[in-house]
């Protein structure tokens, strides 16, 4: 099964992924190219300034 993924990092690329209801992980930099996987996540369900709520759970974001 191949896999492709991208960095969401603007609130455009946010909110575009609530709109199309797509499925996100919450990832953390570890520094480099290696990443953390923090949460299987879901859907994005709300954002806000501060915190995004993804499948019943707030991340906050930078």
């Amino acid at each position: 099964m191949n896999h492709t993924y991208k960095m969401l990092k603007s609130d455009i690329e946010l909110f575009t992924s609530c709109i199309k209801t797509v499925r996100v992980y919450v990832v953390q930099s570890l520094g480099g190219d290696l990443i953390d996987i923090v949460d299987y996540g879901g859907v994005v369900e709300k954002i806000t300034p501060e915190p995004i709520k993804i499948n019943g759970s707030y991340f906050f974001h930078m």
